[in-house]
């Protein structure tokens, strides 16, 4: 499990496995993000097994599935997420990629800095110059 931190609240990463849940528990994070439609690849756990460990580790689980980039609709729901998350949050998808551009865009909506958000992902390791114009 990779897990990369954007800021001291949020950090984004690939695919977990429900086994995992437990050591994010353990690192301190309250609220898992799925950024992942169920189905993308063969051999990927579903979201709802994953959402049942989570719950059974009494956490809490946002399932926001983004297929090709981030909609409205997503960036909305993401927004909504991190705002009424309560402590550290991790979110992921196959890469992390998608979840690391959606928060951002949804952070931004929310008020912070475009070029910090950006400056902060490459930090991370993940280019998001494609949705800088969103920012």
């Amino acid at each position: 499990m990779q897990i990369r931190q954007l800021n001291d609240r949020l950090s984004v990463g690939p695919q977990i496995q429900p086994e995992d849940v437990a050591a994010l528990k353990e690192a301190g994070f309250t609220t898992i993000i799925n950024n992942r439609p169920d189905g993308e690849e063969p051999g990927q756990p579903t979201s709802g097994a994953i959402e049942d460990a989570v719950e059974a580790a009494g956490l809490t689980y946002h399932h926001i599935p983004v297929t090709r980039g981030p909609e409205h609709a997503d960036v909305e729901a993401m927004g909504d997420a991190l705002a009424s998350a309560d402590g550290k949050v991790f979110a992921f998808c196959r890469s992390g990629m998608r979840s690391c551009m959606t928060s951002a865009i949804a952070r931004s909506e929310a008020g912070e800095e475009g070029d910090a958000l950006i400056r902060e992902a490459a930090l991370a390791g993940y280019d998001i110059s494609p949705v800088a114009h969103l920012l």
